[in-house]
């Protein structure tokens, strides 16, 4: 073996040991961003998550050289994953074709290197200061967790393709360290995310729901509810079988969390079933209409399933006084049902056809014929 090689083993047992003698996320991470940025001779790293319910890579941590504004630990610092979408397209392109996460390199001079060119990483990299960068995904548990990114200042020698392979093997040890500390946090995680898709699950938006109603009640903040039917699930599941519908509501749950990035912090969830749904509080009606509407095109294009029925429903509109999560639901619900029972290719918005005399309002607003606890009575 090379020195080299012998240097870069050492590294990566530097790397196991320093991630497992930590006990917090916020110790483990900084740990395997500083182990990394040494092992591959760096002068900045950063490891970022992808929060799938917000469809957005949160920085966790950033260490080494910090450019102005970077905070090692910083509490706001996040990307719209539609911005950089490279790792939605090795969840699903890549790994679906049998190929591995790999590493890649871009330089602050554009594309000059093999794998996926992103202006938006090239522009940061300029505006930084930093001459090249490796980014290599975290995968965890089969799925994209989130990337590590390390840079090189101007002027300091670019990374090489073996470089790009030795981040891969770093990220790969890294997962480990993560999955170490991430069982730590299963139970919440598992009380409030979906397990299939990733995304937030009913009982998160309930709560997020509450807390939203009530920043509209108390300083006027709109609240949109977005939900959505996957359509042509039972067939997928009759004629291909349960594995491939599961597929299907990956899928679909993606494109609702890249469409979903699209309004700021944006909460993506399944609901169950076939159903899944977007909560926000602060986007205009106006803006929360025309994401649904590209959700409905997203949707359209799945080589699975038959599209989506879409169905929204926002303080924004006229629709009345909303005073419970529940009117909210049943307004975005009868939405739904109308795009649905219409065939529609775009969603139905409650309130943009006649105000409280809209069809889709009286229909959410009508007496349940007994008392229920379904949010779908009118469905019967």
């Amino acid at each position: 073996m090379t020195d080299e090689g012998d240097d870069r083993l050492r590294a990566v047992v530097a790397l196991a040991q320093a991630m497992a003698a930590t006990h917090t996320p916020r110790e483990s991470v900084r740990a395997a961003a500083e182990g990394v940025r040494a092992a591959i001779g760096g002068s900045f790293a950063a490891i970022s998550a992808w929060e799938r319910e917000l469809g957005r890579l949160k920085v966790l941590v950033n260490v080494g050289e910090l450019a102005e504004g970077e905070e090692e630990f910083p509490r706001d610092e996040a990307y719209p994953v539609h911005e950089f979408p490279e790792i939605v397209g090795f969840l699903h392109e890549q790994w679906a074709g049998g190929g591995q996460p790999d590493a890649w390199v871009e330089t602050a001079d554009g594309p000059a290197r093999e794998g996926p060119y992103n202006h938006q990483r090239v522009a940061a990299l300029r505006r930084r200061g930093r001459g090249c960068c490796v980014v290599a995904p975290i995968v965890l548990h089969g799925r994209a967790w989130g990337e590590l990114y390390v840079a090189r200042s101007a002027g300091e020698p670019v990374f090489t393709r073996a470089d790009a392979e030795f981040a891969t093997v770093l990220a790969a040890v890294t997962a480990a360290g993560v999955a170490q500390t991430e069982r730590l946090a299963e139970a919440r995680r598992l009380a409030f995310t979906d397990s299939l898709t990733g995304l937030a699950n009913r009982r998160a938006v309930d709560m997020r729901l509450d807390e939203a109603l009530e920043r509209h009640r108390r300083d006027g903040a709109v609240v949109s509810l977005v939900v959505c039917d996957l359509n042509g699930l039972k067939r997928v599941n009759d004629s291909c079988g349960h594995a491939v519908g599961d597929r299907l509501l990956e899928r679909f749950g993606s494109v609702l969390s890249l469409c979903g990035a699209i309004l700021p912090g944006a909460l993506a969830a399944r609901l169950g079933g076939d159903e899944f749904c977007l909560l926000t509080v602060g986007p205009p009606a106006d803006e929360v209409a025309k994401v649904a509407a590209e959700l409905c095109d997203r949707a359209a294009e799945l080589e699975l399933g038959e599209g989506v029925a879409v169905g929204v429903a926002s303080t924004g509109d006229p629709i009345g006084p909303v005073r419970s999560a529940r009117r909210l639901f049943r307004l975005a619900d009868a939405a739904q049902y109308r795009a649905k029972g219409a065939g529609s290719r775009g969603p139905v918005v409650a309130g943009r056809d006649g105000g409280t005399d809209d069809p889709v309002v009286r229909l959410a607003d009508a007496p349940e014929r007994a008392p229920t606890t379904e949010r779908r009575r009118f469905r019967r």
